[in-house]
């Protein structure tokens, strides 16, 4: 995941999968609904890192962190694959 967005969908269906409403989910994370439900939906630049890490202790989940390789940049890749 790179995104707030994919990361509000991570959530968002664990927590259906788990039959939990977002309402539930705030409450037990210490947040409003209105916060999660943006969060959810990718409509907030920031989710602070507790708040995060709440929202998913209740899911239980965690994150992982995972080394990525460079990728260059949009450019480079187009050329490194032959293309414009």
């Amino acid at each position: 995941m790179q995104t707030i967005l994919e990361l509000g969908e991570a959530v968002t269906a664990r927590r259906r999968s788990l039959g939990l409403k977002q309402g539930e989910v705030a409450a037990r994370a210490g947040l409003t609904q209105e916060a999660l439900s943006r969060f959810e939906r990718g409509k907030t630049a920031e989710f602070g890192s507790r708040k995060l890490l709440a929202v998913l202790a209740v899911l239980g989940m965690e994150l992982q962190f995972t080394e990525l390789g460079w990728s260059g940049s949009l450019d480079e890749l187009r050329r490194e694959r032959g293309g414009t």
